[in-house]
C-alpha cells in the first residue's frame, strides 16, 4: 500500500538496508526483503538467546561475538554468570554494558549516581510512587516512552542479584516483530502509529512541582543515529492519550490484543535467576507481580542500567 499524503512515515530518513528504509510505506520491496531476513531468525526460545559468560568485566572475543550475533537477529541476548550467581555490583555492571557499546547512561528520576537503578519494592519516598519499585504487574512498555527524543532510550539491561520467592518473571517481545505483524494486517495502521502525536504522556508533576512536561510523539520511528527502527509504547490506560481518529484507536487496541494473547508466538517469557541477565534494544517488556519474604530477608533486586546507545553493530 503507498500514501499520497506526507505522513510522518514518509520523511523518514534512508537506512543502512541496501540504501533504502524498509519502513517506508513506498518502499514494499524494500520492506519484503527486510522481512524475510528478520523472519529467518525463528521462534523465541530462552535457551536459545543463552549466553553463557565466564567473566562479566572481561569478555572473550568468542563471548561478545555470540552476544552481539543474538542481539542483531533477535534485538536481545540473555547471559548467564558462570560463577554460580555471584552478585555483580553496580560498576561490574556498567562496564559489562560498555565491552557491547552501551556507555552514555540515561541518568532517569530514580537512578542512583551512577545511572544504575536498583528495582526493588520501596515503600515510601518518591519511588515507591512508580511500579517498578512495587511487587504489582508492570505492564507492557517500551523503557524511557514519556522522554524526549535527544534522550530517547535505545538499549537496556536488566542484572538479577536476587530473584522473589515466588512470581517476578519478565515478558518480551522484539518491537520489530510486532511492526510486521501490524503492517501486514494493515499498513495504514503503521501510518497512524507514525504520526509525530500518535500519543501524548503527560506532565509529571509531584506536589505542585512540573518534574517534566507532556510529551508527545510517534509509536513507530526510525532513529536517526542508527537508522533501525524504535518502538515509543506503553499499555498503560490512565492518562495516556492517544490521537483521536480511527486508524489510531483501531492500531491501538490491535496492539493491546496482540500483547494480550497468550498464544502469541513472538512472546518470551522468563524468570531471571541470580547471575543472570538481558540486554536487549529496547524490546517491549512486561512483568508479572512477585512476592518477596521480608521476613527471611529475601527481597528480588533487579539492577537495571537504561541507555541513549544502541548495542553495538546492531
Amino acid at each position: 500500500m503507498t500514501t499520497n499524503s506526507a505522513t510522518a512515515v514518509d520523511r523518514l530518513p534512508e537506512t543502512p538496508f541496501s540504501g533504502v528504509s524498509p519502513f517506508l510505506l513506498t518502499e514494499d520491496r524494500a520492506y519484503r526483503r527486510w522481512r524475510e531476513t528478520k523472519l529467518a531468525g525463528g521462534l523465541l526460545e530462552p535457551e536459545r538467546l543463552m549466553v553463557p559468560v565466564g567473566n562479566p568485566e572481561d569478555l572473550t572475543a568468542a563471548e561478545r561475538a555470540a552476544l552481539l550475533e543474538r542481539v542483531s537477529r533477535f534485538n536481545m541476548v540473555f547471559y548467564r554468570c558462570s560463577d554460580g550467581g555471584r552478585a555483580m555490583d553496580r560498576g561490574q555492571v556498567r562496564r559489562f554494558a560498555a565491552a557491547l557499546g552501551l556507555v552514555r547512561l540515561d541518568n532517569n528520576l530514580c537512578a542512583e549516581e551512577d545511572g544504575v537503578s536498583e528495582l526493588r519494592v520501596t515503600p515510601g519516598g518518591p519511588q515507591g510512587e512508580y511500579i517498578p519499585y512495587t511487587d504489582r504487574p508492570l505492564s507492557w512498555h517500551c523503557d524511557g516512552y514519556y522522554n524526549p527524543p535527544h534522550r530517547r532510550i535505545r538499549a537496556m539491561l536488566l542484572h538479577c542479584v536476587s530473584d522473589a520467592p515466588e512470581g517476578g518473571e519478565n515478558a518480551y517481545m522484539d518491537h520489530e516483530l510486532l511492526y510486521i505483524r501490524l503492517r501486514d494486517e494493515n499498513p495504514a495502521w503503521i501510518e497512524a502509529l507514525s504520526h509525530p502525536r500518535a500519543f501524548t504522556i503527560p506532565p509529571n508533576v509531584v506536589n505542585g512541582e512540573t518534574l517534566r512536561e507532556a510529551q508527545s510523539g510517534p509509536v513507530f520511528s526510525v532513529d536517526p543515529a542508527s537508522g533501525r527502527l524504535h518502538m515509543r509504547y506503553t499499555a498503560r490506560l490512565r492518562n495516556i492519550r492517544w490521537r483521536d481518529d480511527g486508524p489510531t484507536r483501531a492500531a491501538a487496541a490491535r496492539i493491546r490484543e496482540l500483547l494480550g494473547g497468550d498464544d502469541n508466538p513472538d512472546i518470551l517469557r522468563y524468570r531471571l535467576r541470580p547471575g543472570e541477565g538481558v540486554v536487549c534494544n529496547n524490546v517491549l517488556h512486561a512483568r508479572t507481580g512477585f512476592r518477596d519474604d521480608a521476613g527471611g530477608g529475601h527481597q528480588r533486586l533487579i539492577y537495571r542500567a537504561r541507555y541513549l546507545d544502541r548495542i553495538a553493530g546492531t
